[in-house]
């Protein structure tokens, strides 16, 4: 678990902990730059979260391959991944081009956020594919515990991107005030870099379970893509459907202004960051499950399941303090007036509060019942909870009860405490554990 885990938070934390700094470094453009962009990363939110749910749920298959030894099976895959990724990445592409500034103003009525928005958007796109391709072979990594270099390409590239962003953003070491639209080339500069380090590295390393050539990829046949779509696409239901409620609930927030907008984009980057170590433990679990049940060892499997909940309980009563400390000097550290630096204290205190159930139903869904093949009732819990509790709650919350922001996040949380509720459940019946290989 921890081979597994240490690489993936180290990723995270450093990927979020940048994102932190890339939003330190917009937000002193002032709230509506913030404010656009935070609206305009909505759509590659949802996009990200459509691959990770393609992705993960075709790792089950090469976890299991991978237990069973079977690098053929694993190549294939990958191709399933990569046809898939890259034609959801097009149709992203057109989407951003053709619609940028509509898509923004679902999240805003400001026309100054609007046209920033729409500028950082139609820029950021052409990332896109090149991310799709990235993903398939970051996620797949993991299934194969080769994290290493998949962990030094991936860190040095958000690196990469967060010098670009503030040479581009602000206009230094000779190179041009951008403003928000720098960042977004900063994020296509640095994939393209990401992307190629990735092919040169598998190219090279011949022992590599993905060095291949095109017809080991996809020679696949349509029974073996219907059987990893069977389990794939209910995954991506889930997080498709997970990214676009939060994504409208981001709308709620909005409604109550750009304030709102930029606290909740800060504050999602900071509980994110608090919970990275979640991340990996999520990824290590599901790993080990699925190369447990590839060996059909049931037993082991549920063990490492109940292993997994002992420390996220423990691990949340750590972040939720941790959280609660770091409110008042991350909400210093951005030049907000009085107000916003007030509400962003709260919001993060709030948020808190509310890491234990969501990173409890997380770790259930993500780690314990995919791995398992037990796509289909993690998308029934996972999105009528998502969508007629939390959406419910966060536009009833801000329409009709007309509450303040911090208290939103709050009762937006019942959704994840029943998801917590019904997985747990799920989980001691043993009906999840399914072998699909």
């Amino acid at each position: 678990m921890w081979v597994i885990a240490v690489p993936v938070v180290i990723q995270n934390v450093i990927s979020i902990g940048l994102n932190l700094v890339d939003i330190l470094m917009i937000g002193r453009l002032g709230e509506k730059e913030l404010a656009a962009v935070g609206s305009a990363t909505q759509l590659f939110f949802i996009f990200s979260m459509v691959c990770f749910g393609l992705y993960s749920g075709a790792a089950v298959y090469v976890a299991q391959y991978f237990g069973a030894k079977n690098e053929a099976g694993i190549k294939k895959i990958i191709g399933i991944d990569l046809a898939a990724g890259i034609t959801l990445s097009s149709l992203a592409f057109v989407l951003a081009m053709l619609m940028a500034p509509k898509l923004i103003w679902i999240f805003s009525r400001d026309e100054e956020v609007i046209a920033l928005g729409a500028q950082f958007l139609r820029t950021v796109c052409f990332s896109y594919i090149l991310t799709s391709i990235t993903f398939a072979i970051v996620y797949n990594s993991r299934a194969v515990q080769r994290l290493k270099a998949a962990t030094i390409i991936n860190g040095s590239a958000i690196i990469i991107n967060t010098v670009l962003n503030y040479c581009l953003i602000y206009g230094k070491w000779g190179m041009p005030a951008m403003g928000v639209r720098g960042s977004a080339l900063a994020t296509v500069i640095a994939r393209t870099i990401e992307l190629t380090c990735f092919v040169i590295y598998i190219f090279v390393n011949k022992q590599h379970p993905f060095h291949g050539t095109f017809k080991e990829f996809f020679s696949f046949d349509s029974v073996l893509f219907k059987n990893v779509m069977k389990t794939a696409v209910p995954v991506v239901f889930t997080e498709g459907g997970w990214a676009t409620v939060t994504s409208l609930t981001f709308v709620a927030y909005g409604m109550l202004g750009a304030s709102a907008l930029a606290v909740i984009q800060i504050a999602e980057v900071v509980a994110d960051l608090s919970q990275a170590v979640y991340f990996g433990l999520g990824n290590a679990t599901a790993v080990i499950i699925g190369e447990s049940l590839g060996r059909k060892e049931t037993e082991a499997a549920f063990q490492y399941g109940g292993m997994a909940m002992k420390i996220t309980w423990g691990m949340n009563l750590f972040v939720t303090v941790l959280l609660i400390l770091i409110s008042r000097p991350i909400a210093a550290v951005y030049q907000f007036n009085g107000e916003t630096t007030h509400m962003l204290v709260l919001v993060l205190i709030a948020w808190a509060f509310t890491t234990t159930p969501k990173m409890l139903a997380y770790v259930l869904i993500c780690g314990i019942l995919r791995a398992g093949g037990d796509t289909l009732y993690s998308l029934a819990v996972d999105l009528s909870c998502n969508v007629v509790i939390q959406l419910s709650i966060a536009f009833f919350s801000v329409l009709v009860l007309h509450l303040p922001i911090y208290c939103v996040v709050v009762l937006v949380s019942i959704s994840d405490i029943t998801k917590t509720i019904l997985c747990y459940k799920r989980y001691y019946s043993k009906k999840w554990m399914n072998i699909v290989t």
